[in-house]
């Protein structure tokens, strides 16, 4: 049987991204992201959003600059797949699981409730971030171009 595992989720960091290496160097970053879904409730017949909370993962160089420009608050964009995990309790011996998203892509995204990421962004098929020696002085991500809510192209 043919399958498809692909995740595209953008929404805002629940908390701060948490870096931690393994024994062989390997970094992990986790995050909690908030995605919001909006829709019209049939009772009330008015807009509700609606939160869902979906755990992070990215491994590598990803997980380090994720880290390193991003906080609680700010919105960002990942793409990855879905991961499964069971494993039994050691205190009380149940067996527990754990449905997750390991990130192979994330980009900046301006917005959310803290200050802008920036423009740009981090993919899988790059060997590094944008560069932001050459475009922000080293003084973190480069600045977005703004567009104002008339300059929109569509």
């Amino acid at each position: 049987m043919a399958s498809f595992n692909k995740v595209i989720l953008m929404g805002d960091l629940t908390r701060d991204p948490e870096l931690r290496f393994t024994q062989s160097n390997m970094a992990i970053c986790k995050i909690g992201l908030a995605v919001n879904r909006r829709f019209k409730d049939s009772q009330t017949n008015e807009w509700r959003e609606e939160a869902t909370f979906v755990d992070v993962t990215i491994f590598g160089k990803r997980g380090e600059n994720f880290e390193k420009y991003h906080k609680k608050g700010q919105s960002a964009f990942i793409e990855g797949s879905l991961r499964f995990d069971s494993w039994e309790d050691k205190n009380t011996g149940q067996k527990r699981s754990k449905l997750y998203v390991v990130a192979d892509n994330w980009e900046f995204v301006n917005g959310g409730r803290g200050e802008s990421s920036g423009g740009g962004g981090y993919s899988s098929r790059e060997e590094s971030p944008v560069s932001t020696q050459a475009e922000g002085g080293g003084q973190g991500a480069p600045e977005p171009d703004v567009l104002a809510a008339d300059d929109t192209p569509f």
